[in-house]
C-alpha cells in the first residue's frame, strides 16, 4: 500500500510537471473541459436561482393554502353545466366550513369593479372584494392600522371598508385614514382598517395597486344575480393539506349530488401541489440544460484524446527508456491515464471557478430575480466527476498505445 501510495503520488507531480512544461497547449487542450464546465454550472446556478425564487414566492402564499374554483367538465356538453349549476353558492361555503374539521379558516371571494371617490379624488374601475372575517387569517394578510371585520359587519351588511396604503395614496386620504369616508358607486363607506400593500411578485400578485375590502354578504347585494365565488381556505397544517382537500370535494360532492363516476362541478387546488409540481419541472429542465451544455465536455474530451496521442508520439524514447529500465505496461499506461485526468480536473476546477463568478454575476442583474444564483456543491462534485470520466474515457485509448508499443521500436524512435 505504501508503494502504490508512492507510486501514485509521484505519477502525479509527474503529469503536473509535464503539463506544467507544455502549458501553452495544455491550456488550449483543456479549454473545452473549462468551457463546458463553467458553462454547466452557470446554466445550473440560474435555474437554482429561479428555482429558489419561485419557491419563496409560492411558500410565501402558504404551502398549506387551498382554493377552490368552480369548473365545467371538459369532457361534457357545455349545455349540461350552465354557469348556475357550478358557479359556489354562499352556502356551499358555510357547509364546507362546517364538515372539514382540517380547516382553520375559510373564506368565499367575490370581486368586482366600481367608481372610487373620496372628497380630493374620484377613481373609476378599481377592484372591490368581498370577504369574510377569516380572510385574514386565509390569507395571512392583517391590519396595520384600525381592525378588520367582525361578525357583525358581515351579518348586517355594514358599509364599511379596508383599504390598502396604495388606495389611500391614489384617493389622497389622510395617513391615518381610519375614520375617514369614502364613496362606492355614490355609496357612503366608513374606512375601519389599513391593509399593508403587497410587495410586487414575480407572479404579479398585488404589486403596489390600489385595493379595497368589504363584508362578503354587502358585496353580494351590490352585484347583479350572475356572481363569481371562489375560496380560499387553511388548513390546520401543511401535513394536513391532502386532507383537507380530501374534505372538502367529498363535501363539495355531497351537496351538489354528484354521483360515483361522474365529473366535478369544481375544482380544488393546493400550493403544496404546484410546489411539488414546479419541483419537478424544475429537476427535469435542469438535467436537460445540463445535459445540453454538458456536450461540450464531450468535445473538450476529444482534444483530450488528441493532445494524449501528440504526447505519447513526442516521448516514445521516454517510455521505451522507462520499459528498458523495468517499467510495466500497466504503469507506463496509469501513468498517461492520470496524466489525462489531471489535465481534466484542473480544467474543471478552472471551469467551476468561472462558473461561480458568473453565479455571482447573476445575482447582480437588475431585475432578473436571481438573487439566490449559486452554484450547488452536487453540481461541483457532478463537474468533477464527469471530468474524472472524460479523462479516463478519452485518455485510455492514448494510454493503451504507450503501454503496448515495443521497447526496443521506442528507444530507436527518433
Amino acid at each position: 500500500m505504501i508503494l502504490s501510495s508512492y507510486f501514485y503520488s509521484q505519477a502525479i507531480k509527474l503529469a503536473l510537471s509535464q503539463i506544467w512544461a507544455n502549458r501553452k497547449r495544455s491550456l488550449l487542450t483543456a479549454l473545452g473541459i473549462i468551457v463546458g464546465v463553467a458553462s454547466t454550472t452557470s446554466v445550473i446556478a440560474a435555474l437554482s436561482g429561479l428555482k429558489a425564487n419561485v419557491l419563496t414566492e409560492f411558500e410565501s402564499f402558504g404551502a398549506n393554502r387551498i382554493y377552490v374554483f368552480p369548473d365545467r367538465p371538459d369532457d361534457k356538453p357545455r349545455n349540461l353545466y350552465p354557469r348556475e349549476k357550478i358557479r359556489i353558492k354562499p352556502w356551499e361555503v358555510r357547509e364546507i366550513q362546517n364538515s372539514c374539521p382540517s380547516l382553520r379558516a375559510i373564506t368565499p371571494v367575490t370581486e368586482f369593479g366600481v367608481s372610487v371617490a373620496s372628497e380630493q379624488r374620484e377613481l373609476e374601475g378599481i377592484t372591490v372584494v368581498g370577504i369574510w372575517p377569516d380572510w385574514h387569517e386565509a390569507e395571512n394578510r392583517q391590519v396595520i392600522a384600525g381592525r378588520i371585520f367582525n361578525r357583525i359587519d358581515e351579518s348586517n351588511a355594514r358599509q364599511v371598508c379596508l383599504l390598502n396604503e396604495a388606495a389611500i395614496d391614489e384617493l389622497r386620504l389622510p395617513a391615518d385614514a381610519v375614520g375617514s369616508h369614502v364613496l362606492l358607486d355614490g355609496r357612503r363607506f366608513l374606512v375601519v382598517g389599513v391593509i399593508e400593500t403587497l410587495q410586487a411578485r414575480m407572479f404579479g400578485d398585488g404589486g403596489n395597486t390600489a385595493e379595497i375590502f368589504i363584508p362578503f354578504a354587502l358585496a353580494m347585494k351590490l352585484q347583479s344575480s350572475d356572481i363569481f365565488i371562489r375560496v380560499t381556505a387553511l388548513a390546520r397544517g401543511t401535513e394536513l393539506s391532502e386532507e383537507a382537500r380530501s374534505e372538502i370535494t367529498q363535501t363539495m360532492r355531497r351537496i351538489r349530488g354528484i354521483n360515483p363516476g361522474d365529473s366535478d362541478t369544481f375544482r380544488v387546488v393546493a400550493i403544496d401541489q404546484y410546489i411539488e409540481q414546479f419541483k419537478s419541472l424544475a429537476a427535469g429542465i435542469t438535467a436537460i440544460a445540463a445535459g445540453i451544455v454538458g456536450i461540450s465536455l464531450l468535445v473538450g474530451g476529444i482534444g483530450i484524446m488528441n493532445i494524449m496521442l501528440v504526447s505519447v508520439s513526442e516521448r516514445t524514447r521516454e517510455i521505451g527508456l522507462r520499459k528498458a529500465v523495468g517499467a510495466t505496461p500497466a504503469a507506463i499506461m496509469m501513468q498517461f491515464l492520470l496524466e489525462a485526468m489531471v489535465l481534466c480536473l484542473a480544467g474543471g476546477l478552472v471551469g467551476v471557478m468561472i462558473g461561480k463568478v458568473f453565479a455571482i454575476g447573476l445575482t447582480m442583474i437588475p431585475g432578473a430575480q436571481l438573487q439566490h444564483a449559486d452554484v450547488p456543491l452536487w453540481a461541483v462534485m457532478l463537474s468533477f466527476a464527469f471530468s474524472a470520466l472524460v479523462g479516463l474515457g478519452f485518455g485510455f485509448f492514448p494510454a493503451l498505445k504507450a503501454a503496448r508499443l515495443d521497447p526496443i521500436e521506442a528507444l530507436r524512435h527518433e
